[in-house]
């Protein structure tokens, strides 16, 4: 670590001369959907312009899971890519192997610890030392609504407690439309779960149940309303909605099908792209009781030790050029998320990104940010995939009652 140190040093002394040195970088990522492809064609562009060598390595499958196993193979080769698309707590298990690189100089350089809320910086950081960049914030807790099968039921105002929400989705089940569109997998059984734990427990509760696996919490009287509210939210959605995919469901919210969905930001890309305005055409809003939390998904390079010099100098650019003010814009632009950097210029995002970034700081200050279950920033994969299958259990059988529910969900949350 210690050499690695000196030499990321040495790489930005290097930067600060003139003798710049060029070399290539491999970018192993799996964005290849429209707007996804077009953000990473700007970050080629300003590697180039910077005199490095762009060799893209795009595994496609948005989970990323086939973009993992093709890296397993080329790390363990003594082949890793200068950096590859990792998240969460995946970034600390890549470095305790060993493979990753030390990015402090550049960080330090380039002020990361002032730019990051501490538990995203953290998340970045492995013993200490930056190991990788981060991107963008993906907001979790969010709650899409149609404006117009809100006016058509009869609903006025934008639910802010579970009370109300189920008040507002019954008046849309009677004006026979479907109150909640939601697709059947298991990540999205546990967005919405995760929502709902958020709303009914608050932050100490989520923190103590789903990010410690504390097993008092899991099993608390607490726990149990939280699956009393889920099994009721499933009870709005439509019978078709097992193995839908969320943007299908999405599609129904945007088509006037149904009021509400619980999804992330990037959901906000299909009404984009449907010509729909945020505010006019539809409502983005905190999930109930969640207004003062922010689950958030960040996607990160991590950079792998390299062997060339000219390779690591284009490395160093790389990192500083992705938390740089001209990718985080208009890559965030294209993906619905938001920039991580704290001092960004909002002017040219819409409304919806706007309040992201704003509950972004103040959760950030107040501790109401934290990491998203769901979308592997929080638990280890064992445990996650493990209670991810406990939970989606429960919603999909109505036999499951909701003390076997908990019991399930805090026996998974045991896996090791």
């Amino acid at each position: 670590m210690l050499k690695l140190s000196k030499l990321a040093t040495a790489v930005a002394l290097v930067v600060a001369g003139s003798a710049a040195v060029a070399g290539e970088v491999e970018v192993l990522h799996y964005w290849t959907s429209g707007g996804e492809a077009k953000s990473v064609a700007e970050l080629k562009k300003i590697m180039q312009g910077k005199g490095h060598t762009w060799k893209d390595f795009a595994v496609a499958g948005g989970g990323g899971d086939n973009a993992a196993t093709v890296l397993k193979s080329r790390v363990v080769s003594g082949n890793p890519p200068a950096a590859a698309q990792i998240k969460g707590p995946a970034i600390q298990e890549w470095a305790s192997e060993g493979v990753l690189a030390n990015l402090d100089a550049t960080a330090k350089a380039e002020k990361w610890d002032d730019l990051l809320p501490k538990v995203v910086a953290d998340v970045m950081k492995y013993k200490g030392n930056y190991v990788a960049a981060p991107v963008n914030v993906h907001r979790v807790n969010w709650m899409w609504a149609n404006s117009a099968v809100l006016k058509k039921a009869g609903v006025t105002a934008t639910p802010k407690t579970w009370d109300e929400f189920f008040a507002a989705a019954e008046k849309v089940k009677k004006a026979g439309l479907i109150p909640v569109a939601h697709g059947g997998q298991n990540w999205q059984d546990f967005t919405t779960f995760e929502s709902v734990a958020l709303g009914v427990g608050g932050t100490k509760f989520y923190n103590e149940a789903l990010i410690k696996l504390d097993q008092k919490a899991l099993t608390s009287p607490t726990m149990i309303k939280v699956l009393e509210t889920f099994r009721k939210v499933k009870g709005y959605t439509d019978a078709a909605a097992p193995g839908r995919d969320w943007n299908l469901a999405t599609a129904m919210v945007i088509q006037e099908k149904a009021a509400f969905q619980f999804m992330g930001d990037w959901a906000k890309g299909e009404f984009s792209a449907a010509g729909k305005v945020p505010g006019k055409d539809y409502i983005c809003a905190a999930a109930p009781g969640t207004g003062n939390a922010y689950t958030f998904n960040v996607d990160s390079f991590a950079m792998f030790k390299l062997k060339d010099s000219g390779a690591q100098k284009a490395q160093a650019d790389l990192a500083a050029s992705i938390m740089g003010t001209e990718f985080q814009e208009v890559f965030n632009l294209n993906k619905g998320s938001i920039p991580v950097r704290l001092n960004m210029s909002m002017d040219k995002f819409d409304d919806c990104a706007k309040t992201s970034a704003k509950d972004f700081v103040s959760t950030a200050k107040s501790g109401g940010l934290v990491p998203s279950v769901a979308h592997g920033m929080a638990i280890k994969p064992a445990a996650e995939g493990a209670i991810k299958d406990a939970v989606s259990q429960f919603w999909n059988d109505d036999k499951i009652s909701v003390a076997d529910g908990v019991k399930n969900i805090a026996k998974a949350a045991a896996t090791k």
